[in-house]
């Protein structure tokens, strides 16, 4: 008989697993980016008002989106340029620590 069998059950010890990066949500980057579009969505219901001046409404919800849009964008890509080379290592018993 063969001896497969007996790595098949041995424990890995020394192996070390890794994810790609962080999760999203345990970055800065995320707080910054949830602050910034809370920041437009409260700007674009304060700011301005049609009554007031006669004209439209100077940062509306056309401005909000378009801001949101891009600020999207920039996340998406920061998130893309993090992963792209970076590791974060742990030990293979601290997986469902």
């Amino acid at each position: 008989m063969s001896n497969d069998t007996a790595h098949a059950t041995m424990p890995l010890e020394g192996r070390r697993l890794s994810t790609e990066t962080k999760a999203a949500t345990k970055t800065t980057e995320f707080f910054a980016y949830v602050a910034v579009v809370l920041a437009i969505i409260v700007t674009a219901f304060v700011v301005g008002d049609s009554a007031e001046g006669g004209e439209g409404d100077p940062f509306g919800a056309e401005h909000a989106m378009r801001y949101i849009t891009f600020l999207t964008i920039g996340y998406m890509l920061a998130r893309g340029l993090a992963k792209s080379g970076t590791r974060e290592h742990h030990d293979a018993h601290n997986i469902n620590a």
